[in-house]
């Protein structure tokens, strides 16, 4: 009997499936890594819009469905308001080449909007008949922080 050998305790901790203990939590924080980087790749890409002058928004046609940004400025006088009603149209047109594009809003109009030296950026969708119906109205402020020729 004295031949007998017992198992060391070292060979009952090496025996040890990986899957227990700190494997869990490795392949716990993987997983967990790979399902928040996921959900961030999907939350950045439907966050996507795209940033058009009117001439590029214009030249892209049908093609343009999705949600686009377009930069432009307010064509003088072109602004009209449905009485009693949110509803406004008003024509932007591209300073570089001149091309305009109709676009219709339905909210509240931010009141920089009708200083003819704004920019005035349009978010929304170009439908198949060139108008672009306009969810959010954002107006650049122009040359508020450009230097002076007094300066130079």
């Amino acid at each position: 009997m004295a031949d007998e050998t017992l198992p060391s305790p070292m060979t009952s901790v090496q025996e040890r499936s990986f899957l227990r203990g700190k494997g869990r939590l490795v392949i716990a924080g993987m997983l967990l890594a790979a399902a928040f980087s996921y959900l961030g790749f999907l939350g950045f890409q439907g966050s996507t819009v795209y940033y058009l002058t009117v001439t590029e928004a214009t030249s892209r046609g049908s093609a343009a469905q999705d949600t686009l940004r377009i930069s432009g400025k307010l064509a003088p006088e072109s602004f009209q308001r449905e009485s009693g009603s949110t509803v406004a149209s008003f024509t932007l047109v591209d300073p570089e080449t001149g091309q305009v594009l109709s676009v219709t809003h339905d909210g509240v109009v931010p009141d920089l909007f009708f200083n003819e030296h704004s920019e005035i950026v349009a978010e929304g969708a170009l439908d198949a008949d060139g108008v672009f119906h306009s969810d959010l109205i954002i107006v650049k402020c122009p040359t508020k922080y450009a230097p002076s020729a007094d300066f130079s």
